[in-house]
Order: C-alpha cells, then sequence, then structure tokens
C-alpha cells in the first residue's frame, strides 16, 4: 500500500509540474502575442464592461452578424463573407463579452442579457435599427428572440447555418466539459494540439496571413472563456422561451449545411430540422449548401450573391 501511494504521489507530483510549465508556457507566449492582439473596430462601453463591435461599409441595409458559440474571433470569422458585401451595405459584427476584443466577464448569459448587451452595444456604436440579424449557429436563438421582443428593430433573418429551438430539444450539454475544456484554454493545454488554433475561416476563408497570426493569438486568449461556459449552459432555456414566442414573421434567407463541423447532427437530421423550420414561417426560402456548419467560410462569394439578390428582392 505505501508502495503505491508512493507512485501515486509521484504521478500527481509530475502532472502537477506539467500544469504549472504548461502554464508558464502558455503566459510567456501571451505576452509575445500582446501586439498581435490590438482591437479591429471599436470597443464600447456596455454593463460596465467593454464590448468589441466592428463597422465597415455604407447603403441603406445594416446587416448585423451574431457569431455562434465559442467562435472566438467573430471579426474576422465572418470577414470572408462580408466583405463581399460592404460595397453595398454597411455591416456591423457584435463580439458578446468573452468572445474576440471584448472584455471576459462574469455577467449572467441568458438570452434576455445577451440580447440587452448587443443592443446597447450597436446604439453606443452609433447604428440605429432596424437591422438585418446575420446569426450563425447559436445565436440563431438570440436573433428569433430579437425579432419577437423587438419586431419593429428586425427587418430580416439571414441563418448562417443557424440554430432554432428544435435543434435543443434533444441536445444534450455537459457542464462539466464545458469546464474541462475552459480549464484546458486557461493553463494553455491547446498550444499543445497540432492545428487546433487554425479554424475554417483560417483553412478555407480568404484572411491575408497576417490577419491568420490575429486570429490565432485571440483563440489562444478567448478559447472556451468563462462567458462562452456560461451563454451554452444557458441556451436550452433560451431555447424553450423562444419556442414559446413563435416564429417571427419577418422575411427569412436560411442557409443549410451538411451538419458536419459543429452542428452536432448527421446531414439528414440537421437538414430536417433547418427545412421544418423553414416551413413554419411565413416568408422563407433555403439554401442547402454541400459544406459543414460554417457556411460563411466555405461558400462566402455564392452566399454573397443570394443576399444580394434577397436584399434587392
Amino acid at each position: 500500500m505505501k508502495k503505491a501511494l508512493k507512485i501515486i504521489l509521484a504521478f500527481a507530483g509530475a502532472f502537477a509540474l506539467l500544469l504549472a510549465a504548461c502554464a508558464l508556457n502558455h503566459q510567456i507566449q501571451l505576452k509575445r502575442e500582446e501586439p498581435l492582439f490590438l482591437p479591429l473596430g471599436q470597443r464600447v462601453t456596455v454593463d460596465g464592461a467593454q464590448m468589441s463591435v466592428y463597422i465597415e461599409g455604407e447603403g441603406e441595409d445594416t446587416l448585423v452578424f451574431l457569431s455562434g458559440s465559442g467562435t472566438c474571433s467573430p471579426i474576422l470569422d465572418f470577414k470572408s463573407l462580408y466583405s463581399l458585401l460592404a460595397d453595398t451595405c454597411k455591416i456591423a459584427v457584435v463580439e458578446k463579452f468573452g468572445y474576440g476584443f471584448s472584455d471576459v466577464t462574469d455577467k449572467s448569459r441568458d438570452i434576455g442579457t445577451i440580447l440587452s448587451n448587443t443592443r446597447a452595444a450597436l446604439a453606443e456604436a452609433g447604428l440605429a435599427p432596424p437591422y438585418i440579424l446575420c446569426p450563425h449557429s447559436m445565436s440563431g436563438i438570440e436573433a428569433l428572440y430579437w425579432a419577437q421582443q423587438y419586431p419593429e428593430e428586425v427587418s430580416a433573418i439571414i441563418g448562417l447555418d443557424m440554430s432554432t429551438p428544435a435543434a435543443y430539444e434533444k441536445m444534450t450539454i455537459s457542464a462539466p466539459l464545458l469546464r474541462l475544456l475552459q480549464f484546458g484554454g486557461a493553463v494553455g493545454l491547446t498550444r499543445f494540439i497540432p492545428g487546433l488554433s487554425d479554424s475554417d475561416a483560417i483553412r478555407h476563408g480568404t484572411l491575408s496571413e497576417a490577419e491568420k497570426d490575429v486570429y490565432r493569438a485571440i483563440f489562444y486568449r478567448r478559447t472556451m472563456t468563462g462567458d462562452m461556459v456560461n451563454e451554452a449552459l444557458c441556451v436550452k432555456a433560451g431555447a424553450r422561451l423562444v419556442a414559446q414566442g413563435g416564429v417571427p414573421s419577418v422575411p427569412f434567407l436560411l442557409f443549410c449545411s451538411d451538419g458536419s463541423g459543429g452542428a452536432g447532427f448527421s446531414r439528414e437530421d440537421w437538414q430536417a430540422i433547418q427545412a421544418g423550420f423553414a416551413d413554419s414561417c411565413q416568408d422563407a426560402q433555403i439554401i442547402y449548401c454541400n459544406c459543414g456548419h460554417y457556411v460563411h467560410d466555405y461558400e462566402y462569394e455564392s452566399i454573397a450573391m443570394e443576399i444580394k439578390q434577397f436584399l434587392n428582392r
């Protein structure tokens, strides 16, 4: 028993030293990467903290891009798409707390609070409604709630493989797994997984090499932050609330992926959920994309063309 205890203590000590070395390396690398972590766009004060809002382009329509869960750099993630739209539209990308260049906080992440933060950030940045919302993934719930609560502020919704309440009915969200991922990011374990920082925006989008370096620097600062974890733990309750409110009577343009790359469903199940939602809308067009969940990083050219036709209609 004593021998076994010594072995266990030795392994525990070695593991603790390894984590300490990993955390130290992480802090050194973060210091080196500081010159890359310079805000794109502007930071505005919301609820006592700083939120990042990026604005580009001119036009009558204001497209507001809302990122999916865990997308560490929304501004760069959406760039391949919005750069093709900024010649005719005003573009806004709102980075929620815990994302991109926004502060990491311990504030509530229920759907009402998130929406209040987003609306306040846009107002502070000088952008008035109405907006055309462009949500990706989990932010589909926020966009639907927005159109339910403030219909005069939302003129249309362009879903970039956006989630709907039906997607969360049977989905299991593991708090221990999310906390483990949060811990791994906090101590820098993510730095030792090859290619982990190379998102779909890096692999398939149009980012320059300099922008890719910035994206990676953001990734190591914004991997499964506390805000992201709390948001994910609140989303099922938010989805139930949205389901009770019914489908907003706004025009929808829905881009649907093949279910791979983060949607969490088989192609058949994911597209059935999307088609079912489209059928429940008064005015919805659905376009199926032969690519993964981050459709805007794969088919940005065709999506931009479809969006322009939608806006003209």
